[in-house]
Parts: C-alpha cells; sequence; structure tokens
C-alpha cells in the first residue's frame, strides 16, 4: 500500500509543480497546457499508489466532475500491484468461509492470476456440483475464479482519503480546484469504493446480466458460486479465452472476431436502453472471446444506470448524431439534464453542428471518440455543468467505440447505433399508452391546420 504523510506529500507537491508550471499557473489556455498538467495527475497517482490509482479511475469515468483532456489522460493509467502472500489470502478465505481454501475448493492455486488495489483473483476448482441463480449447473471440478479482498485495504482507503481531505481544504482557494469539483469526486470515490469492497454487489450485477442477456447466444458472464460468496471473496466460473490483444490467435481457430465487436456495440446498447444498467467500466482487460464464439464480460465494479425517460432521451440524441442533426440531438440532451443557458444556445447550436460535420459526417468512419472531446471540452469552457449520468455514458460509449476501433479502425460503431436507436425510437413512439396521450394534441394540431 502506498506511503502517507511527508512522502506523499512530496510526490503531489513536485506533480503539482510540474503541472502549474506547464500551464503557466492557469494562464496558458489550451488543449495542449491542459493536457500536460492532465498527465502529470496521472503520474502521481500511479507514484502514490492504489488508493490514489483507484481514484484516477474513477475520475476517468466520470467527464462530469474533470476536464475531457484529465478524462482521457487517466483513462491511461495501469495498475501494478504486488500480490498478497498466499498467507494472508488463506486467512480471509478461513475467516469469510469458514475453512482454509484447501479444504473448501478441490483444488486452489497459490500464484495469483490477476492483482489489483482492490483485490487479487486465484484460480481453483469446485469441490461439489453446484446450481447458479442464472444458467447451467456448474459440475463437480469445474475451474473458478476466486477474487479476494486484499487484507487491510479499507482502512488504507480510509486514511489516503483523510490525508487527500486535508489538502483539498488548503487547496480549494484555487479556482481549478473550485472548477473540478473535486470534493464532489472525493466524496464519490469514497462511496464508490464503499460498493467496490463489498464483492457481492458485483456478484449481484453480475447475475444481473447474466440474466438480461440469458436470451443471447453469444454474450457471456461468468456464473456466481454464491455458495462460497461474501462481502471479501467472490467465486465465479473461471472463463477461458482470447484477449483482446490475442484476437488473431482467436479468428485462426475460426471465431468472428469483427462479428462480434459489431455486435457488441449492440450489446452496450441494449444495456443502455433496454434494460437500463450497463457496464460501465469496459476496457480490453474486462472483455475477452470464449472458443465457443462468445464475448465474456467481466469486473461489473461500476455500474451505470438509466431510468425510462433517459433511455427514450439516449436513443433520440444516438438517432440524432447518426443522422447529423444536432439540434435534435441538443433538445433531446435537456431531458438528460443538460442545461444550456438561453444566451449560449446559439454558440453552442454552431459548436455542435461544426463537430458533428468534422467527426459524424462524410465517407470515413465516424470519430466518437472526437466528437465526446471537442463536445465536453466546449461545456467545459462554458462552464455548462455536465450531468452525472450524461457524462458517465459518454465516457462508455467512447470506450466501446476505442475496444472496437483498437482491433478493427474501420468499425463505425456509431453507423451501427443509428438504426437500432432509431428502431427502438420508433417502436417508443407506437406504443399504445404513447398514443393515447399524444392523440389530443395531434387531434388539436390537426384541426386548427384544416381550419386555418
Amino acid at each position: 500500500m502506498p506511503v502517507r504523510g511527508r512522502p506523499v506529500a512530496a510526490v503531489a507537491l513536485r506533480r503539482g509543480a510540474r503541472a502549474a508550471w506547464a500551464t503557466g499557473l492557469g494562464l496558458r489556455r489550451g488543449r495542449a497546457a491542459r493536457a500536460k498538467g492532465a498527465r502529470e495527475l496521472r503520474l502521481a497517482c500511479e507514484e502514490l499508489g492504489p488508493t490514489f490509482m483507484k481514484l484516477g479511475q474513477l475520475a476517468s469515468v466520470r467527464p462530469d466532475l474533470v476536464p475531457p483532456e484529465v478524462v482521457f489522460e487517466l483513462e491511461r493509467l495501469r495498475e501494478r500491484v504486488p500480490a498478497v502472500p498466499l498467507d494472508e489470502v488463506r486467512a480471509i478465505v478461513a475467516a469469510e468461509l469458514g475453512a482454509p481454501p484447501e479444504r473448501v475448493f478441490a483444488s486452489f492455486d497459490p500464484e495469483p492470476v490477476a492483482t489489483a488495489s482492490i483485490a487479487q483473483v486465484h484460480r481453483a476448482t469446485l469441490a461439489a456440483a453446484y446450481r447458479p441463480v442464472v444458467g447451467e449447473p456448474l459440475p463437480a471440478g469445474a475451474p473458478l475464479a476466486v477474487k479476494v479482498v486484499r487484507p487491510g485495504v479499507a482502512e488504507a482507503i480510509a486514511a489516503d482519503v483523510a490525508w487527500a481531505r486535508r489538502w483539498l481544504a488548503r487547496l480549494a482557494r484555487w479556482p481549478s480546484v473550485r472548477r473540478w469539483r473535486a470534493s464532489a469526486l472525493l466524496d464519490e470515490f469514497e462511496a464508490s469504493l464503499a460498493r467496490e469492497l463489498d464483492l457481492r454487489r458485483e456478484g449481484r450485477f453480475a447475475d444481473r446480466f447474466a440474466f438480461d442477456f440469458a436470451d443471447d447466444p453469444r454474450v457471456l458472464a461468468p456464473r456466481v458460486v454464491w455458495r462460497h460468496t461474501t462481502r471479501r471473496v467472490l467465486v465465479t466460473e473461471y472463463v477461458e479465452g482470447w484477449r483482446l490483444s490475442e484476437l488473431g490467435d482467436a479468428e485462426r481457430a475460426g471465431i468472428d472476431a469483427r462479428g462480434l465487436a459489431v455486435h457488441g456495440a449492440e450489446v452496450f446498447l441494449r444495456q443502455v436502453l433496454v434494460h437500463g444498467r450497463f457496464h460501465a467500466d469496459l476496457h480490453p482487460a474486462n472483455l475477452f472471446v470464449t472458443p465457443d464464439g462468445r464475448v465474456c464480460y467481466l469486473d461489473f465494479g461500476i455500474v451505470g444506470r438509466t431510468e425510462p425517460a433517459q433511455r427514450e432521451a439516449i436513443a433520440q440524441v444516438l438517432v440524432a448524431l447518426a443522422y447529423g442533426d444536432p439540434g435534435r440531438a441538443l433538445r433531446a440532451s435537456r431531458a438528460l439534464g443538460l442545461e444550456v443557458p438561453d444566451a449560449l444556445v446559439p454558440a453552442v447550436r454552431a459548436r455542435v453542428a461544426e463537430l458533428v460535420a468534422t467527426h459524424l459526417t462524410g465517407p470515413a468512419p465516424t470519430d466518437l471518440r472526437g466528437f465526446a472531446f471537442g463536445f465536453l471540452a466546449m461545456l467545459s469552457d462554458l462552464r455548462i455543468a455536465i450531468p452525472e449520468g450524461y457524462g458517465l455514458l459518454v465516457k462508455a460509449l467512447v470506450t466501446v467505440e476505442g475496444v472496437a476501433r483498437a482491433l478493427y479502425p474501420d468499425i463505425d460503431i456509431l453507423r451501427t447505433a443509428g438504426p437500432y436507436a432509431t428502431r427502438l425510437v420508433a417502436a417508443q413512439l407506437l406504443r399504445p399508452e404513447r398514443l393515447r396521450a399524444r392523440a389530443p394534441a395531434a387531434l388539436r394540431a390537426a384541426l386548427q391546420e384544416l381550419l386555418a
């Protein structure tokens, strides 16, 4: 875990001074200056250790709280966390499950297959057959992934957050700190970490995801073994497959990896627009392809949610962007909480039209990331608040595009989304209750037109 006190302050002050110098103490404007400051922030998080790495990762999916340059720089954070000694892992499993792992499971690999700031994962095998909440039964001897929360992590996080709060109180006089709403981000960080430290929540969402996509033969979430799952231990089936960086091997094995990448965009839209809950931490480490040609989703620690009214508005925004209609996109965005002052509407509309023309129209594949970067930067420059759910969704959409585009540069996620979103909008418009609600207004409008 990270050191605290004076060493932490030394790292923060050194990186902060470099960021201040890069931006001319806030006097230098433009993306280049802001990008240099964002880079120093990322490097500081990496130096300061796991707690600050998690804080940076949370910030990277919250463009409503931090500038876009920081969002896209922090997504480059990579955890380099040493493994917890086996004796400590055994102690946690014994405390949670009533016996050491060698007695709970048919076998338990002492070497972890993954380590992170919150938990690490070991392979094991199931001792007795188990029927999960969703999916087919798991037979005895089935391979398992055992995720164990690192010892002392809750106390370490509490100490680091207390240190960060003291420094934020001292730095609150700086306009840039106030503008980033750093205190709000820290509050969200504490709440998010409290949720992430309870692995039962991750297990419940994995089950929910599996239920939502039970009718999709190309989507998979690992089955949860609730018999061996507690607050600090999560046990799921271990799914074999290829990481996204290994898709050449998958294709040589006969997998239609490109088709799965396109299908993944529709899967994400279905999460957002139909089920109202979506995996908000998608990156290559959380997705891989199985030998039977499915996409497997892992690590449901960060989840976004959408209400019915938001889903309709999101579909409208996607349709408008896919067909190059910035005015309609802005109108639909109001339902998502995006409030543009009347005096700024002409400037915002003109800027959005320019961004659409630059990034979303023309023969080349659309550039959703470029559009989102420009759009969020414009809102930030104009001091227009970005609603929480709106920012989380924009970042998730950009991440889905980034994952697909990294594999196949010519994939066009927005144009893939357009027809799907159009079908959803049409279905919403034709719902009987909606037609009944709109019928009187439509009749009055028709009569006025006829009698005019």
